[in-house]
Order: C-alpha cells, then structure tokens, then sequence
C-alpha cells in the first residue's frame, strides 16, 4: 500500500530515530537495538521500542525525545506514539556491530 507522498516512512522514522542519543552510554536508541517496530498509519506514527533496563533513569526523556524527533519530519497534526514494551527483554545481541565496537566489544 503506497502512502501519501507528505506522510514519513519508515526509513524516514528510523532515520529520526537515529538523532536520540541515550546520554548514559552516548549511542543512539536504533544502534542500541532500542527500536523494535515502526507502524505508520494514515495520521499516525506508532514505534515500539524499549530500554537498556527496566529500571532505566532515562526513559521517560528518551522516549519524549523519540516522539520529538519523528514529530519534527511528520506533517502538521500527525500524531506520534511511543510505546514502551519490555518483551522480547533487551539484550546486547540486538546492538548493531557499530554500538559494540563503540564499547570496544568487536
């Protein structure tokens, strides 16, 4: 199904999502293998993404800052969601080979 040429798509999201550091380790939340789903709809923009730990201190800026950025690149009046999930569990084996090198684990 093709959307309208003014919606973002999921690389667009995606690549927004590449601009939220998490200030704890200095890596954005997609390198971290934070994001594990972007859905787009007609008005709407939803991501599912999760944190390093449950107890994260974090959390709640990185995810503001999250909707803040896909809001920057959506049209007027789109709404943007983020929803925190916590299943599957994060592990390291979700970073990407750039974040591990970052912590010198390649």
């Amino acid at each position: 199904m093709n959307q309208p040429a003014d919606l973002p798509t999921e690389a667009d999201v995606r690549n927004a999502l590449y601009r939220v550091i998490d200030p704890e380790v200095g890596i954005n939340v997609v390198d971290l293998g934070l994001v594990y789903g972007i859905t787009i709809e007609p008005n709407e923009v939803h991501v599912a993404m999760t944190m390093t730990t449950p107890a994260c201190p974090m959390g709640g800026m990185i995810m503001e800052n999250a909707r803040r950025a896909i809001a920057d690149i959506a049209p007027e009046n789109f709404e943007v969601t983020i929803h925190l999930v916590w299943d599957p569990p994060w592990s390291s084996d979700l970073m990407t080979e750039e974040a591990k090198e970052h912590f010198g684990w390649s």
